[in-house]
């Protein structure tokens, strides 16, 4: 049964064909003249995968990083009603599925993801889980009528694992859209799919990865059938969604998308404070801790149902919370429609008595929401975003569209609740508008995310190098021989500390050291153009490289292989300027002479002083490292003594021995 669902899965993805991108060299500066010996290893162009090849010569991708004139994204829209038992700590769940087949692929099988399956008896897991018995799947149905278990040889349904497979009874033909339906209920995990979802208490429960969920089917590899294995994350199409949560009254409920009953579900005063807010940019106390028992009405039979509706988003999530505080204010998210006015988004955020430091949050989400909506050039899309304190579930936190869940931090501190706050939000932006494959590529959300907390951090907390502490724990790693290289696929990097150090602090790294070496304006129209082209689909490591390239109007290729694909696990490669020597000479000329003592080559930023004071700044092109060499130099005309000279004085680049990276005269 397994192997034929498999083997018809694998029949129709996306075939291969080998290639590469032949990108121009640019052509070498006249010096230094190249070593008779290479003394370094040169990297080697960046050579796409054969099916990514295969898009780029279909058209469903470009060289230019553009998305191709073909390209094509699935689209799956649901109607969903989630039953939630408190006490029991269960879930009953009923949805309809609109699968739209924007591919121009036949295709005879469906495949969903079913999360909560990571808690069945014998699920492969990368770390221990809770065993509640994954997911019960009471009811399949194709355009009505329903299906029965499949051996894979006549139509029907079958699990393995986190993925259902659905053997259609005639195959979705290009352009055609089929509805699926689906029964199932499961136990709730205390702290499930490995602390990102589950209950706090008598408090909270925090629902996520909740309901079969359509699999993606991209332009480049087909269906994507990699397991969850409880650490690498998500990869999910956007869709629009109608989510009824039933639930018992007095509990508050929010989730992903606009609240669209809340005249039935909350009472007059609590949402008269509630629309008060959406106009304030002050903090607006909704609900206080004593408040939260009589904020809903009554209901029918002791029971609520909360009715929400989102566009454009890869996933819902929701809570259920009691004796949970409520501030929220509105944050400005820029120019959504082009009108010329500013538009806003509510925050809120969401806290118990114990999470001391939560008074703060909504300020903070207020902040990070602005902010990322400035720094990206891509206004915030949605009419909310909800910070739920989630202490007892989760120590960090997880994100999904409109909601995210936090620990309290109590124990460590209210900026790093702001650190946290912020990250979590910057997820808004990638995966949860530009979706990228969380699965196979942790470093593209994550390391991404990262970069964009260190901006945030850098204009709520200025006068501190909010870079520096990443830099630092990606050389740690790294100077002790075990990183591995960022392109590693997520569940699949060297036990310890590599998959970490890959995911968040590398990549967040080399992000910052490519506006060094572009130049801050370069570096934000290159980035805002990525954002911009690539909201709402699916972009792949190539297509952000790719863009980059095309917005500079240069071959990174060096940069990439140096810094993504290449570890210390293979050699030094790391990045190690030293300067070597500073000698007058009689003409009144001053050489200084630079030695690359790593493997990653990149340009060296100078700073030169000489004396009365006069700063100079230098720059030895990357060209010079290209040609083999181990040294080079840059020759001042004569003029004062020079007093000091500086390697990256504005710290770009995470230099493995900054000790030599400075000269003083004697």
């Amino acid at each position: 049964m397994r192997r034929s669902l498999v083997f018809a899965v694998s029949v129709f993805t996306a075939g291969c064909a080998a290639g590469s991108p032949g990108a121009p060299v640019p052509a070498p500066v006249p010096q230094p003249a190249p070593a008779a010996v290479n003394e370094r290893p040169i990297p080697y162009p960046v050579v796409y995968p054969p099916a990514y090849e295969q898009a780029l010569e279909a058209g469903t991708r470009s060289r230019d990083g553009d998305p191709g004139p073909r390209y094509w994204q699935q689209e799956a829209d649901y109607t969903l009603t989630a039953r939630v038992d408190p006490a029991a700590k269960t879930l009953t769940g009923s949805g309809t599925i609109r699968y739209h087949n924007n591919s121009p692929d036949t295709l005879p099988v469906l495949v969903l993801n079913i999360t909560q399956n990571f808690h069945a008896e014998g699920a492969i897991r990368l770390e221990e889980a809770e065993v509640t018995g994954g997911v019960e799947i009471e009811r399949v149905a194709v355009n009505g009528a329903e299906l029965g278990l499949t051996t894979g040889q006549t139509p029907g349904w079958a699990v393995e694992g986190t993925l259902m497979y659905v053997l259609l009874p005639r195959p979705l033909m290009p352009g055609s859209t089929i509805e699926l339906g689906v029964d199932w209920l499961f136990t709730i995990p205390q702290a499930g799919a490995s602390g990102r979802m589950g209950y706090s208490g008598d408090e909270l429960l925090y629902l996520a990865y909740w309901f079969p969920q359509m699999a993606v089917y991209d332009d480049v590899y087909g269906w994507h059938v990699e397991p969850f294995r409880g650490n690498a994350e998500f990869y999910s199409d956007h869709g629009d969604y109608d989510l009824t949560v039933d639930a018992p009254a007095g509990w508050l409920v929010m989730g992903t998308g606009a609240l669209t009953n809340a005249e039935q579900v909350l009472r007059p005063e609590v949402v008269e404070r509630l629309r008060r807010a959406e106009g304030s940019d002050e903090i607006v106390h909704v609900l206080t801790h004593d408040g939260a028992a009589s904020a809903t009405t009554a209901g029918t039979g002791g029971r609520l149902s909360w009715r929400f509706r989102s566009e454009r988003v890869r996933d819902v999530a929701f809570a259920l919370m009691r004796e949970y505080a409520w501030d929220a204010a509105r944050t400005p998210v820029g120019d959504r429609d082009g009108d010329g006015v500013t538009d806003y988004a509510r925050v809120d955020a969401f806290w118990r008595r114990n999470a001391r430091y939560w008074d703060d949050a909504a300020r903070y989400a207020q902040h990070s929401i602005d902010f990322l909506s400035r720094f990206t050039g891509l206004p915030y899309p949605w009419p909310h975003m909800s910070v739920v304190e989630g202490g007892g579930i989760i120590g960090g936190g997880m994100e999904y569209p409109m909601m995210t869940l936090i620990g309290d931090y109590n124990e460590r501190g209210d900026t790093a609740l702001y650190n946290v706050v912020a990250h979590e939000l910057a997820h808004m932006w990638v995966p949860m508008i530009v979706s990228t494959n969380e699965r196979r590529y942790a470093w593209f959300d994550e390391g991404t995310t990262t970069f964009n907390e260190n901006n945030a951090r850098t204009e709520f907390f200025p006068g501190v190098d909010h870079y520096v502490p990443d830099q630092q724990q990606y050389l740690q790693v790294a100077l002790a021989g075990q990183e591995g290289p960022i392109m590693r696929w997520s569940d699949f990097h060297y036990p310890g500390p590599a998959y970490g150090v890959a995911s968040y602090p590398k990549p967040a790294s080399a992000l910052h050291a490519l506006r060094g070496v572009l130049g801050e304006a370069t570096f934000e129209r290159a980035y805002r153009e990525y954002y911009d082209r690539w909201a709402f689909r699916h972009p792949y490591p190539w297509d952000m490289f790719n863009t980059f390239e095309d917005v500079a109007g240069r071959d990174l290729d060096w940069f990439w292989r140096a810094w993504y694909y290449e570890s210390t696990q293979d050699g030094p490669w790391v990045l190690d300027h030293a300067v070597a020597g500073v000698e007058r000479l009689a003409s009144g000329q001053t050489v200084i002479t630079i030695r690359d003592e790593g493997w990653v080559p990149m340009p060296v930023l100078l700073r030169v002083t000489r004396e009365g004071g006069q700063v100079v700044e230098e720059r030895i092109p990357v060209a010079s490292w290209l040609q083999g060499a181990a040294t080079a130099t840059v020759t001042l005309d004569e003029g004062a003594a020079v007093t000091r000279v500086e390697i990256d004085p504005e710290r770009y680049f995470p230099d493995a021995d900054r000790r030599d990276n400075v000269w003083t005269a004697r």
